[in-house]
């Protein structure tokens, strides 16, 4: 896995090139401006790009705006971006877009070595990895959809474990039960949202997409 890493904190840009190295991973470049990363990524086409979402000149959104022109320079290309705390917009607008290959991580989540690499390894094999605490604070803020009240308390922690980008064994691990008691809860999270299987969608990212879209509309 061929790495980029952006980060205008020279500790932990260089923390993190070590932490990965360390792993075996290549990191061929980081970088410590939005202009500087999107000339590693041009230059070395990495597989994944590692961004924070706050970096020079301003400290707003830069580190989104190089993801987002990244990707439409090299589609495909799986982002990674770290945040020091929750950037409400840019969660939902990552978690409604439905396009793989994207991550959205707390910077704190980095010190958890193992669910770190668990997610680069997740969005770099295609999926999608959203830190628990921004699941968590969009599920309290989406209330509008009554479908959503159809679920039970259960099923919500298997949605929510969704968002988050894990698979059904994963969350059958992380819930301490069978993988078909994961699948039986999600067959009943699509019929409770009215996610037929003749749907032309992908119902699984369709059920996530359901209860964030209020958030969206709110934001």
């Amino acid at each position: 896995m061929r790495i980029v890493i952006a980060e205008d904190d020279p500790l932990l840009r260089e923390g993190l090139a070590l932490l990965l190295r360390a792993e075996a991973l290549d990191v061929v470049a980081t970088a410590g401006t939005p202009d500087e990363a999107l000339k590693a990524i041009d230059e070395h086409r990495p597989d994944v790009a590692i961004l924070d979402v706050r970096m020079p000149p301003t400290h707003t959104d830069e580190g989104i705006v190089a993801a987002v022109e990244a990707r439409r320079r090299h589609p495909g290309l799986a982002v990674l971006v770290l945040s020091a705390y929750v950037e409400q917009t840019f969660a939902t607008e990552l978690l409604t877009g439905g396009v793989g290959r994207l991550g959205y991580l707390l910077k704190e989540r980095v010190g958890r070595v193992e669910e770190f690499l668990d997610a680069l390894r997740r969005v770099a094999d295609g999926g999608t990895a959203i830190d628990p605490e921004v699941v968590a604070q969009l599920f309290t803020r989406s209330r509008e959809d009554s479908r959503l009240e159809r679920l039970s308390p259960r099923e919500r922690e298997v949605l929510a474990l969704m968002a988050e980008g894990l698979g059904n064994t994963a969350i059958a691990e992380r819930l301490v039960v069978t993988d078909g008691a994961v699948h039986k809860h999600i067959r009943s999270i699509f019929a409770k949202l009215d996610l037929s299987p003749a749907d032309q969608v992908d119902r699984r990212v369709a059920a996530v997409l359901r209860y964030l879209d209020d958030v969206r509309r709110r934001t």
